[in-house]
């Protein structure tokens, strides 16, 4: 079921959620949905999975990218080192 909400934003915020609305082809509503949900829920901590906070969709699609990957601190240095030769 959705309720209505109506919310008092200052003007500025408002234009650039409708322009990132439009960038995105979200609706403002949507985006709101989408921030409230990525909040922990009340007594839980934020930011730990463990206790079930909600993960950003950039996070969750980077989840276990580096699973199984054999990169030591080292490695990461030398890669470092090289990239900004």
């Amino acid at each position: 079921m959705q309720t209505k909400l109506i919310l008092r934003i200052d003007d500025q915020l408002i234009e650039r959620v409708k322009s990132y609305s439009q960038r995105t082809g979200k609706s403002v509503s949507q985006l709101v949905s989408d921030y409230i949900r990525t909040l922990p829920e009340p007594g839980r901590e934020r930011g730990a999975e463990k206790a079930g906070a909600v993960l950003t969709p950039i996070v969750r699609s980077l989840k276990g990218s580096l699973r199984g990957a054999k990169i030591d601190e080292e490695e990461y240095r030398r890669h470092l080192e090289d990239k900004h030769r």
